[in-house]
């Protein structure tokens, strides 16, 4: 009987030791799954920081910050043709992100921004940018990481456009997770390189003083190129490339279909001082006022030396470069008259600032003085906010950016070094 119940006691260890075994090979397996597959999201989500609180009463949205580990399956996305659509970019980003989890809404929006480029006396390249908006979430999205042949970057995401509740903080995993689509989202931003870019509303259509029925968004439909929507755009561009030129060719071999039924243009700069407005326009008659099919405009590339800049006191042959809301090129007859161009007010003040100044300005404070003179509570008692401002210095390769036009406020104001990767609240 003794030597039974050893026996047994022998075979009882036995098999719990190998049942803890497969347990720990299981939970290894699982392990190595879970890192593969979600290992940049949960280092990424783990970064997630509340910077600034929600003011309700002031219609000022939360501030988060993310640093994003790992190429977010952009290369994936420029390898099966990017996404003619919304609802395209939506499905690539719930099948590859959040890997069917969850859904992801691109908002709505009435983005009315103003930005500038301009120099410093020792030469320093700006290009200043107004995120308008309304009360909203954002996210300072820092990618450090994103992989071979592609740059790091500083950009900033108006989480409404990843379907976050802009009446809400972030809540629970879900949102957390939600936020990894973010860098397919940014409004502007910079790369290590010195290159900089942001989007605006341009108010396209016949009617286009109503965003609710007459804006008519960019469409092309060239079977022959790949696609992009707006914001993905921008993040090819700051992933791919060093200069305007190289964004400049890049744009040109896409598609481009603008996103929340808004018709968009852009500007961008690099840290030699080039800069240039992007606008798709009508083909035969860039300045026909009516252009009210998205799918036949073709891009028009407005360039700092253009001719329409001859007049521009310049700075060693540098010349600045200013936008806010209607198209510029052809401006004068693609409108009818100067109050049919949205910002037009803002446009006019904020060249006379960079005229009187000769295009150079003392610092990356001065830049944001002309930006905070043109914030949205301020300019014309305005109405929204502007959810953001910041000011890129693309020679030195550093970010001034603060939240919801608090300018004087302590902790509201915060800079990025690419060289220390530090995100530092001043």
């Amino acid at each position: 009987m003794t030597k039974l119940k050893e026996l047994w006691s022998k075979l009882w260890f036995r098999a719990v030791s190998i049942t803890l075994a497969v347990i720990i090979v299981i939970a290894a397996v699982l392990g190595i799954t879970v890192g593969c597959l979600w290992g940049d999201v949960i280092s990424s989500v783990s970064s997630i920081t509340h910077l600034q609180a929600r003011n309700d009463e002031n219609k000022e949205g939360s501030v988060y910050s993310m640093r994003v580990k790992g190429g977010f399956y952009l290369d994936k996305f420029v390898d099966r043709g990017g996404a003619s659509s919304d609802s395209e970019l939506i499905n690539f980003i719930t099948s590859n992100i959040t890997k069917g989890l969850m859904k992801v809404d691109i908002g709505e929006s009435d983005v009315n921004c103003s930005a500038f480029t301009a120099l410093t006396p020792d030469n320093d390249v700006l290009f200043a940018r107004n995120y308008d908006f309304d009360k909203t979430n954002v996210c300072i999205t820092i990618c450090n990481s994103p992989g071979k042949g592609r740059y790091k970057s500083f950009s900033t995401v108006d989480m409404n456009y990843i379907g976050i509740d802009t009446e809400k903080d972030l809540s629970g995993l879900m949102d957390k997770i939600t936020c990894f689509a973010a860098p397919y989202a940014p409004l502007d931003g910079m790369n290590e390189k010195g290159l900089s870019c942001a989007i605006f509303m341009s108010y396209q259509g016949e009617d286009y003083s109503n965003n609710d029925s007459g804006t008519v968004a960019t469409d092309q439909r060239d079977d022959s190129k790949p696609n992009f929507t707006s914001t993905t755009m921008q993040r090819l561009i700051l992933d791919y490339c060093a200069t305007v030129d190289e964004a400049v060719e890049l744009i040109q071999g896409y598609n481009l279909h603008d996103s929340a039924k808004s018709s968009f243009h852009y500007m961008i700069a690099d840290a030699t001082g080039k800069s240039a407005i992007l606008e798709w326009l009508p083909a035969e008659n860039a300045t026909d006022k009516t252009d009210n099919d998205g799918s036949k405009r073709v891009l028009k590339v407005l360039y700092n030396d253009d001719d329409m800049y001859t007049g521009l006191r310049d700075a060693d042959g540098f010349k600045y470069q200013w936008i806010t809301n209607f198209i510029v090129n052809g401006h004068e007859t693609y409108y009818e008259n100067n109050e049919d161009k949205a910002g037009w007010d803002r446009y006019q003040h904020i060249y006379g600032k960079l005229h009187d100044a000769d295009g150079r300005l003392a610092d990356e404070s001065a830049a944001m003085d002309i930006l905070e003179d043109v914030g949205r509570r301020t300019w014309n008692g305005g109405g929204g906010v502007t959810v953001h401002s910041v000011v890129f210095n693309l020679t030195e390769k550093t970010v001034r950016w603060v939240a919801n036009e608090n300018y004087d406020k302590a902790g509201a104001t915060y800079t990025y070094s690419f060289k220390t990767g530090k995100l530092t609240a001043v």
